[in-house]
C-alpha cells in the first residue's frame, strides 16, 4: 500500500510529461504535412538536383 504513495505520483508525472510533448510537437507543426514525408523517402535525388551517391552511378 506504501508503494502506491510513490507509484501514484510519478505515474501522473509521467502522464502530463507526455501530454505536455504532444502539445509541443502539435505547437510546433509536426503533424501537418503526414504524407509528405513518406513521398519524400521515395525521392532519390536532393533539393538541387544531386543523386544521393555524390553522382558515383557503378551500374
Amino acid at each position: 500500500m506504501s508503494a502506491l504513495v510513490y507509484l501514484i505520483p510519478v505515474a501522473l508525472g509521467l502522464g502530463l510529461a507526455s501530454l505536455a510533448a504532444f502539445m509541443w510537437s502539435l505547437k510546433s507543426g509536426q503533424y501537418e504535412d503526414l504524407e509528405g514525408a513518406g513521398a519524400r523517402i521515395l525521392v532519390d535525388e536532393w533539393d538541387d538536383g544531386e543523386p544521393r551517391d555524390g553522382g558515383n552511378r557503378n551500374a
